[in-house]
């Protein structure tokens, strides 16, 4: 698949371990022409892209809380200024705790409810088909993605809550395999089964499961293409 003319920004902090990956990702399986933006870079060095990826791992350690540190570094001023310019930038796991610690997104991410790292498979349901994150994913379509995270139980006040319902910004939550939202397909306590959000334009988008650990049919599953082919997408036809 070649979108050479398509440019994808990924931010890389102290602790990034999920940049390479989402670099092979994009660069040799959908054919972007990727590139790694450091997260002390000037303002004025970066631009051109046509979406931003702010990846997984553990930025600083997770040190404070997770993504905390790395909300405040340098580079996050880009992407806020990005993303208010109507800008598509995708948080994925740390990626977006960073952008709920940034106030991009709204909410937190508490501690698993189980205490404990968890890392395995889940499945999501859609909720919403027309963001530049899910609008290349077929309607009725349960994904299987990855988790790996200790602190991915999203939590937000009721009000919170209520606007993220009203303006469709909940796209992703945990479900069985057959699409059902229970208690327990919940992999970690999040509250209404959440596993991803976006702002209220839907050019910014957090989730905790990986698409970039489940892009190739090597790996299990490639249903986490669909994010990104819905990015690409967009962007072609927008």
């Amino acid at each position: 698949m070649e979108n050479k003319k398509i440019k994808a920004g990924i931010t890389v902090f102290p602790g990034s371990n999920c940049d390479y990956d989402v670099y092979r990702v994009l660069n040799e399986i959908f054919g972007v022409r990727a590139s790694f933006i450091w997260h002390k870079d000037e303002v004025k060095k970066l631009g051109g892209f046509d979406f931003i990826v702010i990846p997984g791992g553990f930025s600083y350690g997770d040190y404070l809380r997770s993504g905390a540190l790395a909300a405040r570094s340098p580079v996050m001023e880009y992407v806020k200024d990005y993303a208010e310019r109507s800008g598509i930038v995708l948080g994925i796991c740390n990626g977006f705790q960073i952008l709920l610690e940034a106030g991009i997104l709204d909410g937190v991410m508490l501690a698993n409810i189980s205490l404990k790292f968890e890392c395995k498979d889940v499945y999501l349901k859609t909720l919403n088909f027309d963001s530049p994150f899910t609008c290349a994913i077929k309607k009725d379509c349960v994904l299987k993605l990855p988790i790996a995270h200790h602190d991915g139980n999203f939590f937000a006040a009721d009000g919170t809550i209520d606007r993220l319902n009203k303006n469709g910004s909940i796209i992703f939550k945990y479900c069985d395999r057959e699409g059902n939202i229970t208690a327990g397909s919940n992999p970690n306590g999040s509250l209404y089964n959440i596993a991803g959000i976006s702002n209220k334009t839907f050019n910014v988008a957090g989730l905790m499961p990986h698409p970039e650990r489940s892009s190739e049919k090597i790996l299990g599953s490639q249903d986490g293409g669909y994010v990104f082919k819905s990015i690409i997408k967009y962007i072609k036809e927008k």
